[in-house]
């Protein structure tokens, strides 16, 4: 199955999450925002044998660390989708704005589509496309254990902002309802700040897009 254990970093708090094979041991981090050093000692004091960084969208929160994790231990960087271009070649500007240390803009060694598969040892995971939040967002599934790392679409009782460049309020609705509601009620998910939850508890109760809410908007 798969094991994974998410650590805060960066003054946003973002969820880095480290993401292993219980199999065969090899790991992913996906989204390291910050504290590159820290992230790498922690898979090695686990016994994990880091493979790759995998990314959900491109803003400076999740991606800080990318780079020079990616570098240190040798690994690709795969994701988020091509459309999240811009954001990473703009990530010294990102920087600037939120007068954080100078990251260098980079690109991953390969883009995302709707429909890839990641392999984590021996574990599957599948890439869905969930753009609103930024357009090139993506979110990864892991069937077997009924989990999902959704980055910023998401959150336990809330939703991702739509106010930055090229995102989109309707587009993002559209992503939950139609990407992440059919992975199935019981599916826990892992929100890029913030506590799990699960995709039932949010249509219940989430305000912005709980069925009762997805309703109302619709008339």
């Amino acid at each position: 199955m798969l094991g994974f254990v998410s650590i805060p970093v960066t003054a946003f708090e973002q969820n880095a999450t480290l993401i292993w094979c219980e199999t065969t041991g090899e790991a992913a981090w996906v989204d390291p925002g910050g504290s590159a050093g820290t992230l790498l000692n922690e898979a090695a004091t686990r016994g994990l044998v880091l493979r790759q960084v995998l990314l959900t969208h491109g803003h400076l929160d999740h991606v800080g660390a990318a780079r020079e994790l990616a570098d240190r231990a040798g690994i690709p960087i795969v994701g988020p989708a091509e459309a999240d271009r811009f954001w990473l070649e703009q990530l010294p500007m990102q920087a600037r704005m939120f007068g954080t240390e100078e990251v260098a803009a980079f690109l991953p060694d390969h883009w995302l589509r709707d429909g890839d598969r990641v392999l984590v040892g021996e574990q599957i995971l599948d890439v869905y496309e969930c753009p609103g939040h930024t357009p090139g967002h993506v979110v990864f599934h892991h069937a077997p254990s009924h989990l999902a790392l959704v980055g910023d679409v998401l959150f336990a009782g809330s939703i991702g902002r739509s106010d930055f460049p090229r995102g989109n309020h309707a587009d993002l609705l559209r992503s939950i309802v139609t990407k992440l509601w059919p992975l199935g009620a019981e599916t826990r998910f892992i929100p890029g700040h913030g506590p799990m939850s699960t995709f039932g508890e949010e249509r219940r109760h989430n305000p912005f897009v709980s069925d009762q809410a997805i309703a109302a908007q619709r008339g």
